[in-house]
């Protein structure tokens, strides 16, 4: 299944965006609403996730010798890899919501427009990792680079990137989007919390 788009996958929900964005907060404040709603919930991150990706998470998030830009990609889709073995697929086969802070497409903006690796080499590797089941629904949080690393309270390595490099990430986002609308909901970051909340929710189809 190229891109995921059958079955219980339907519940397969990525929150992306640059720093500083707010998707930590607004994937939990979703979560929130639905498991007050009787729905049951998975709240993940990435990297990270389980056991395996945390310690990837700290390779490629802290330290000081940072990986190559494939090494990277790489490092990325291995944690992509584990996290949806473990946690995503029993999820969604169980018939929960998965709620992804940041997802695939966090390195096809980072690694591939950020880094300057080949598009398409990063989407197949993680269509690998994948193994096919990709968000159903990408919800950008959308704000430029300069408010979103105002925001950012603690940096890592990634973060801590020039805001040249933010910038391009944040257009790579902006492509992404417009090349794949039926899948992304694109929301502007800067609004009220609580009106960016609700998008997401009316986005969903989940009564407010």
């Amino acid at each position: 299944m190229q891109d995921g788009q059958a079955g219980s996958h339907n519940r397969y929900i990525a929150f992306e965006g640059i720093e500083g964005a707010g998707k930590s907060t607004v994937a939990a404040r979703i979560a929130d609403h639905l498991t007050a709603a009787g729905e049951s919930v998975v709240v993940v991150r990435e990297p990270g996730g389980t056991e395996v990706g945390e310690h990837i998470r700290e390779i490629l998030l802290g330290g000081d010798h940072a990986p190559v830009a494939m090494a990277e990609a790489a490092l990325f889709a291995a944690a992509r890899a584990q996290l949806i073995a473990e946690k995503v697929t029993p999820a969604l086969d169980s018939g929960s919501w998965v709620l992804s802070d940041r997802s695939v497409y966090s390195s096809l903006a980072y690694q591939a427009a950020g880094r300057g690796l080949d598009l398409e080499d990063i989407r197949k590797l993680n269509d690998v990792a994948l193994g096919g089941i990709w968000p159903q629904v990408v919800v950008l949080l959308r704000l430029d680079a300069g408010t979103g690393l105002a925001r950012q309270a603690v940096g890592d390595r990634i973060g801590d990137e020039p805001r040249e490099f933010h910038t391009t990430v944040a257009e790579a986002f902006d492509m992404l989007a417009e090349q794949d609308p039926d899948r992304f909901v694109v929301i502007d970051a800067a609004a009220d919390p609580l009106d960016v909340v609700g998008q997401v929710l009316d986005a969903l189809g989940v009564e407010r």
